[in-house]
């Protein structure tokens, strides 16, 4: 699998930002290859259904058949990258590229919000209790200082996963990294 997948056409970002599609790719690259019918009974939805979003996510480049794992009636696919990314500024030089980088936005908010409502501490050990959450911090920064926040970020869970590939207590852990300068600032 590939590390990223960097979008800079609107309709190709817009294709991933419908959230069926959205939630079929993030099962695929946290679970491994499916099938259609394996991802619409996940999804609760109908093969036909997942078929046809499969083949959107296939004809723009964000899963591939599965090579290894063939079923005899069925494709099986996989995600070709690990995760996706894009250049908001880039995309938002049009109205169709600012509505898809919102609707992504949005998107995602909404993916932390029911990750947030799901974690249960009553299910998880102590440590793990201790250790998930959400922050909020207000700083002043300039553009350049949050890029670089970003990137650095990124640099240091990419040392961590690393380090903590095949411990015995690794768990998959969602993660969201984000800034955005107050309303109150324009």
């Amino acid at each position: 699998m590939e590390d990223r997948y960097k979008i800079s056409d609107p309709q190709v970002l817009k294709v991933v930002a419908h959230p069926l599609r959205a939630r079929m790719l993030g099962l695929l690259r946290s679970e491994g290859p499916a099938t259609a019918s394996e991802l619409g009974r996940r999804v609760g939805e109908s093969s036909g259904s997942t078929s046809y979003h499969l083949r959107e996510l296939f004809k723009n480049g964000f899963i591939e058949e599965d090579p290894e794992r063939r079923d005899g009636r069925e494709r099986r696919w996989r995600a070709r990258h690990r995760y996706t990314s894009w250049n908001s500024r880039e995309l938002a030089d049009t109205p169709e590229g600012r509505e898809t980088v919102k609707a992504m936005r949005l998107l995602q908010a909404g993916l932390l919000a029911r990750m947030a409502e799901d974690f249960d501490e009553a299910e998880w050990s102590p440590a793990w209790v201790e250790a998930a959450g959400l922050s909020d911090h207000l700083f002043e920064l300039t553009p350049e200082a949050l890029r670089e926040f970003a990137a650095r970020t990124e640099e240091l869970l990419e040392e961590l996963a690393a380090r903590d590939a095949g411990a015995p207590d690794a768990r998959q852990v969602h993660l969201w990294v984000g800034g955005f300068p107050r309303v109150s600032d324009r």
